[in-house]
């Protein structure tokens, strides 16, 4: 009886042994975050709470000035304003003419007065500090 012999040829569209290689995927990224935005700056430091130096009469029971005789003679009035560098302790330490009065006599008077006064020191922060302050100092006839 007769045998079947098979055929070796592949049939047309069977695959062979060969086999064609895939490219290789495009590598998955991890995705990446945006950057971090910068920190914000720290808030500037609060301006410091400054106390002006108060040269208050009815609280510091600071005399006034003693109007000079010859000057009520002649009428001299006006105004001074002393510049005065009040110290730590209250006391001041240095005065100077910021505006004269227009009269010597008033001016030193002013001065001199002023040098004796007590004053409520500037502070920083509450903290008290040699300050600077303005001071008027009126002369009026009446």
């Amino acid at each position: 009886m007769p045998v079947a012999i098979p055929d070796p040829t592949p049939a047309p569209n069977a695959p062979t042994g060969v086999t064609t290689p895939q490219p290789p995927a495009p590598p998955i990224e991890a995705p990446v975050a945006p950057p971090a935005p910068p920190p914000a700056p720290p808030a500037p430091p609060a301006p410091p709470k400054i106390e002006l130096p108060s040269s208050d009469a009815a609280y510091l029971n600071n005399p006034r000035p003693t109007y000079p005789a010859i000057s009520k003679r002649l009428g001299e009035q006006g105004k001074v304003v002393l510049r005065v560098l009040i110290g730590t302790d209250g006391l001041p330490q240095k005065v100077e003419i910021n505006k004269s009065s227009g009269f010597d006599r008033l001016d030193r008077q002013a001065q001199d007065a002023v040098m004796r006064w007590r004053f409520v020191p500037g502070k920083r922060n509450g903290v008290p500090e040699t300050m600077w302050n303005l001071v008027p100092v009126n002369f009026v006839l009446e």
